[in-house]
Parts: C-alpha cells; sequence; structure tokens
C-alpha cells in the first residue's frame, strides 16, 4: 500500500464489514481527569478523505469529552460468525478482522440535508419498530472526525500473509485536516 488512497481503501473495507456485522463502532475518548470512556455509536459514516462524521445524539459523555479534547480512537470488529468460523477452521485470516482508526473529532454542528439523508437511509427500516422511531427519528447534529492514521489489532500466527504494518498513515506531511478539527502537529 503505497498511497492514502489505496490505504484508506484497505481500512474502508475493514469498517464497512465490522459496521455490517455489528451495526455501531467503539469511539474511545479521554474525559479532563484523563479517564477514558468508549462509546457505541452507530450513526458513523465515512467519505473518501479519510474524513468522517457521527450524529451526536446520544452521547453525552463523548460529547463533554471531545469539547476538552478531541482526541479520538474508533474501533471497528468484523464478528461476523461465518468469517471467524471459516478463519478458524483454516488458522488464518482471509483479511484483517479489526481496525482503530486514530483522529481528532470537530465541535458540534448542524447536520446538512446529504447527511441527514445517509443517516435516514441506514435506519429507514427499524423505523417502522416502535423503539425504532424513538431512537432515530430527532437527528440533527453531527462531529467531522478527521483521522490521521489506522492501526490494525494483530493476530500474528494466523495474519502473516496480509500486510505487516501495524500502523498506516492516513495523511500526507503537510495535509491540513477539517475546519473545526486541530491538526494534532500543530494543536495551537
Amino acid at each position: 500500500m503505497t498511497t492514502v488512497d489505496e490505504r484508506w481503501g484497505f481500512v474502508r473495507e475493514i469498517l464497512d464489514r465490522g459496521r455490517k456485522s455489528t451495526g455501531h463502532f467503539a469511539i474511545a475518548s479521554v474525559d479532563s481527569d484523563g479517564v477514558p470512556n468508549i462509546t457505541p455509536v452507530g450513526t458513523v459514516f465515512f467519505r473518501e478523505d479519510c474524513t468522517g462524521f457521527y450524529f451526536d445524539q446520544y452521547t453525552s459523555a463523548l460529547a463533554r469529552n471531545l469539547d476538552a479534547n478531541p482526541a479520538v480512537c474508533l474501533m471497528s470488529v468484523d464478528r461476523g460468525p461465518l468469517f471467524w468460523f471459516r478463519s478458524l477452521l483454516v488458522g488464518r485470516f482471509t483479511a484483517a478482522p479489526s481496525v482503530r482508526l486514530y483522529g481528532r473529532a470537530g465541535l458540534r454542528r448542524r447536520a446538512t440535508e446529504a447527511e441527514l439523508e445517509q443517516v435516514r437511509r441506514r435506519v429507514r427500516p427499524l423505523r417502522s419498530l416502535e423503539g425504532g422511531r424513538l431512537l432515530w427519528s430527532e437527528f440533527t447534529h453531527v462531529r467531522d472526525i478527521a483521522f490521521s492514521s489506522a492501526r490494525l489489532v494483530r493476530y500474528p500466527v494466523m495474519m502473516s500473509h496480509l500486510p505487516q504494518e501495524d500502523s498506516v498513515s492516513l495523511v500526507e506531511p503537510g495535509i491540513v485536516g477539517l475546519p473545526g478539527v486541530s491538526d494534532p502537529a500543530n494543536p495551537g
């Protein structure tokens, strides 16, 4: 993998499998006292430019933490039983089972109509249920995330045939992130 586009495409495949198998991503943040917090978020969406956004609806601890410290780690795990059974049966993973993305979140902002349409499409089948209407009817705000690197979760015995890079950079040197998302190399 040489270009950012190729690395991001590789990571996106793992992210897509993880979302399909679990329905959410785990987003880790740290509060003002340094205590970690992990929040499951099912409304994360990725763009082609190593960025994404999530709907900041039921994420009060995550929102507080990001207001104080925008650093995040997002984890995706392919928990598909068939994927794991096949891998265990043959003694090797056909693809990386999990990835962590590292980045910085932006300020809470009003969702665009295009972003609202994305979430409506994702939750449409569940909104016919009472709980679905209660949970997924009032989306209004999002936070952008600019990802700077990715790290595969490694099981070396079953992954020796896969790319061996532990961590891959998702940004080119000198590239500035999203508006409202501070640059980790230049926080001030």
